[in-house]
């Protein structure tokens, strides 16, 4: 059975990348003359989210898995020690150019000389409309944009992205709205957040946590809080403009309903099965976040079951920890990708401020664990992780078919990539 279902998902895979192909037939494949293939990849949006840190280790992954041959030269916009101390870990061999847009350094010109194809990573829209503009008026050569989120496209965007040999859109909302700009892009299809091909991990580290929290592997759910917006502005200590004022007051109105949706889910959970909980955070304001929101007014008899993680973390440790979880609730995506990427049931619950993003969840067959908070009481989330906990079995199989869904395009779309480079 499981050989019959991977040679439909080969075959399949096959059969749409033919369809995807054909409109590259001709695309002009600039190379250099040692015959090594080099890949800019433009990412690195900020570091204080384990997410947007994930973008790119998980491209770096999906690259280094699907085009071995290729060297890859990052770009990124953010770039601190953290990450740099994970990119000599895990991948010694990426080379990191610093540089910002304004001057085109001698050293970002080397890149745009010797690379091939410049890849935007995934992101909550296209963070780098500028560099992309610059990459193609200075070298002509294919550009694409890799599994985002769309709101509102400008002109002036939509006329860039006519030049753009693929734009892959990590939810089939985004997609659909793509396809109504008529843009001239020869590629635009689904691709899964690349934070899915995630695969770096500090297990000593998450094992060495658990054990001083008393987290039991497979005993525990994790849970984060989220604020309707992210202050971003309180997280790097100035302040707020006028529309994020506005989103602040928006936040601080939802603030404790949110909250206290998600404290009757961990309190029917530690009730129900006697297992453990841990609250953790994807952003650093989730910290202190998590414990004035989450644990601090929990009951003291489901205060005993429930760890809250007093620290941040990098996306290592963290996948490490989520892998170990039973399941996982939250309204961030990209924790509950790295849960999901590595086998654990997650169920998503939508903040209607949110992007849409979230739709990426039905996109890859999680239908059953996709929720509106606004829409779903806290009873019914509560029946979804019960349902979790007490068909396991059947979540994991879930999981493992949306898992396949999701290395089905990532192959269909890289075998795009390779036809350009």
């Amino acid at each position: 059975m499981i050989q019959d279902r991977r040679y439909f998902i080969k075959a399949a895979s096959w059969s749409a990348l033919a369809i995807t192909l054909a409109p590259l037939v001709g695309y002009a494949k600039p190379g250099l003359g040692n015959g090594r293939k080099r890949v800019l990849l433009r990412s690195g949006w900020q570091s204080v989210n384990i997410g947007d840190i994930g973008h790119t280790f998980g491209m770096l992954s999906l690259l280094e898995q699907h085009l071995p041959y290729v060297e890859v030269v990052l770009w990124p916009k953010s770039f601190h020690e953290g990450e740099e101390q994970l990119m000599k870990r895990y991948f010694p061999n990426t080379r990191v150019v610093r540089s910002p847009i304004g001057e085109i350094s001698p050293t970002l010109q080397a890149a745009f000389d010797e690379c091939d194809l410049l890849i935007h990573c995934s992101g909550p829209y296209v963070v780098s409309q500028q560099e992309l503009a610059a990459w193609w008026n200075a070298t002509r050569k294919p550009f694409g944009v890799y599994g985002v989120s769309l709101d509102e496209v400008g002109s002036e965007l939509a006329s860039l992205l006519n030049h753009a040999a693929f734009f892959f859109c990590r939810d089939t909302e985004s997609l659909k709205y793509l396809k109504t700009l008529r843009i001239e892009c020869p590629v635009q299809a689904f691709a899964p957040d690349s934070t899915f091909g995630i695969r770096v991990y500090d297990d000593h580290k998450a094992e060495a946590y658990l054990d001083s929290v008393g987290l039991q592997r497979g005993k525990f759910i994790c849970v984060i809080p989220r604020l309707r917006f992210t202050p971003y502005w309180q997280m790097v200590g100035r302040a707020p403009s006028s529309s994020e004022q506005e989103r602040y007051a928006i936040s601080m109105a939802f603030k404790e309903r949110d909250a206290a949706k998600m404290r009757a889910v961990i309190t029917e959970w530690v009730e129900a099965t006697g297992l453990g909980v841990l609250i953790c955070p994807e952003v650093t304001y989730q910290v202190e976040f998590g414990k004035e929101t989450l644990y601090d007014p929990l009951p003291s008899a489901v205060k005993r079951h429930v760890a809250w993680r007093d620290s941040f973390w990098l996306p290592d440790e963290a996948t490490s920890v989520y892998k170990q979880a039973r399941a996982m609730v939250c309204c961030e995506p990209h924790s509950l990708i790295m849960a999901v990427a590595n086998g654990v049931p997650s169920i998503h619950v939508k903040q209607s401020t949110d992007t849409r993003k979230g739709q990426m969840w039905r996109d890859i067959g999680l239908d059953d664990w996709y929720f509106l908070m606004d829409e779903t009481p806290a009873s019914q989330l509560s029946r979804a992780l019960l349902d979790i906990h007490q068909r396991y079995d059947d979540a994991l199989a879930l999981v493992d078919q949306a898992n396949a869904n999701i290395k089905k395009h990532q192959k269909e779309t890289f075998n795009v990539i390779k036809g350009l480079i």
